[in-house]
């Protein structure tokens, strides 16, 4: 039987994921922001906590690490560069390794930028990927501990995945990144398009996540900073696509 999925709110602005294998009914956490929404998922769905798939060291992704681990004694994940700071882990992981949840299995995927040591979850069986805070819809995280560079190579890693992949990301910044997006990509008609989907999301009170990696590649401009048309918009005609992302994401933060 196919993965399910629950998403809902944590914190402010934060997205809590179960990911489900209804065969053995293992179920899995991807990070923990806080205890109460994951709790409140596991109830109203039933299902049992075995795992804990930490994408990166940030508190709002493992501040509620410790108190399910201690209710429901399940395996915390996570990766191997970051594994010191975060709590309760019980096993590291890097790229290229396999991390199965009962029948499930998903590669590792390091995207550093955000974090020097953040990781992806990919599940290619299910066409799902929990991406944490390197891509969000329309947009990607800051770049906190890396450079432009490096950001970039992450960025390309996940825009590589197969068009089908829906994209589970960290929180949610979608309307946000929009008005920013319309600003550098002015004529891109599957950006209009995204943009009215998340207002009748939004008006409906619906996520708007997930997302597919097809969608994404042509609407996201951080995936497109090698597209010379966005690249000349910006006024970086000709210039390698990691110094136009680098220009891109640092219009952004000036957003």
């Amino acid at each position: 039987m196919p993965a399910e999925t629950r998403l809902f709110r944590c914190l402010s602005d934060n997205y809590g994921v179960l990911l489900h294998d209804p065969d053995t009914g293992a179920t899995a956490s991807i990070d923990a922001p806080e205890a109460g929404p994951v709790e409140e998922a596991l109830k109203q769905t039933g299902w049992k906590l075995t795992d804990i798939l930490v994408t990166h060291h940030h508190a709002d992704h493992t501040g509620g690490i410790m108190a399910l681990k201690n209710k429901y004694r399940c395996r915390v994940v996570a990766p191997e560069k970051e594994a010191k700071k975060i709590p309760g882990v019980d096993e590291t992981v890097h790229e290229g390794d396999g991390v199965v949840v009962g029948n499930l299995a998903a590669k590792v995927i390091e995207t550093p930028g955000h974090t020097l040591g953040h990781i992806a979850y990919w599940f290619p069986k299910d066409n799902l990927a929990f991406v944490g805070d390197t891509l969000f819809s329309i947009g990607c995280g800051r770049v906190i501990e890396g450079d432009a560079q490096m950001m970039w190579r992450s960025l390309k890693k996940l825009r590589d995945l197969p068009n089908e992949t829906q994209v589970y990301c960290g929180h949610e910044y979608t309307a946000a990144n929009i008005r920013f997006a319309e600003s550098i990509d002015k004529d891109n008609p599957v950006l209009e398009a995204r943009a009215a989907q998340v207002e009748r999301l939004i008006d409906e009170g619906e996520p708007t996540i997930p997302v597919s990696i097809g969608d994404e590649k042509l609407a996201n401009p951080f995936l497109r900073a090698d597209v010379p048309d966005l690249a000349a918009e910006v006024g970086m005609a000709g210039k390698p696509a990691a110094e136009v992302f680098a220009e891109i994401r640092g219009r952004k933060d000036r957003f």
